[in-house]
């Protein structure tokens, strides 16, 4: 606060002064030095008016930009300090339905083990032709049914890991959907994980601790919160039926 308080006093010459006020008296300035701490004169022929006046103007709206950065930072901890007693301490995923978190149910998958290939566009001379794994969960929709436009969620974790909220396709035939198509690259053994992502804001409330909702408006659909550790075979899935009119459909 203290820097807010001094201003800079050029001359002509390009002399710069660092004076805490000034004040033009007749054919003199007459201003309170910041070095010396004591009221000094110049006469006003030798002050560059205008460069002091962009000067301190310039470095008067940068203090108050950084002052009002401080201030929403300050705000934004606060509310996530809030916040945080809003998440309920059991691990898992929960909808933000209004002010009220609610549990998103936790769903099984299976892994539908064929010896099926695929073609696998990476970093290489050549395609790779890769095994393929596809990761379901059963039904063609969810018990959980998120509205508006960008749903929000809490998520308790307890490890750290990669998630995020993918879309996932309907299988009518088989009366499924797909979360994920996990790709095994051959010698090397190396798993590559494949989701329809949704691009989402994360906001960490403590260690562990997140909000997170899209950037763009979601779309009707299925969806699911999907954690994993790449490579590993550590999956969870948590689905959810979205429905931005608040309309749900027949299950």
């Amino acid at each position: 606060m203290a820097q807010a308080q001094t201003q800079a006093l050029f001359l002509v010459d390009g002399t710069r002064m660092t004076v805490r006020e000034y004040e033009v008296v007749d054919d003199r300035v007459r201003y309170f030095s910041s070095e010396r701490g004591q009221w000094e004169e110049v006469p006003a022929a030798i002050v560059d008016f205008e460069r002091t006046k962009t000067h301190n103007r310039a470095r008067r709206a940068d203090f108050e930009a950084r002052q009002e950065e401080e201030r929403r930072e300050r705000v934004a901890e606060r509310r996530a300090r809030t916040e945080l007693h809003s998440v309920p301490l059991d691990d898992g995923v929960y909808y933000l339905r209004g002010a009220e978190p609610v549990p998103v149910e936790q769903v099984f998958y299976e892994i539908d083990r064929s010896t099926g290939r695929s073609f696998l566009n990476i970093i290489a001379p050549v395609p790779v032709i890769a095994g393929k794994r596809t990761v379901s969960i059963e039904g063609l929709t969810a018990s959980t049914v998120t509205t508006g436009e960008k749903p929000a969620f809490y998520i308790r974790l307890d490890h750290f890991s990669r998630f995020g909220i993918a879309r996932i396709q309907p299988e009518r035939k088989k009366d499924r959907r797909i979360v994920q198509q996990v790709y095994t690259v051959p010698k090397s053994d190396e798993q590559i994980e494949a989701q329809d992502e949704v691009e989402i804001f994360r906001q960490q409330l403590a260690p562990l601790v997140y909000k997170v909702w899209p950037v763009e408006p979601l779309a009707a659909g299925e969806y699911a919160i999907v954690d994993f550790t790449p490579g590993e075979s550590d999956l969870r899935v948590w689905a959810f039926s979205h429905r931005p009119d608040g309309k749900s459909e027949p299950r």
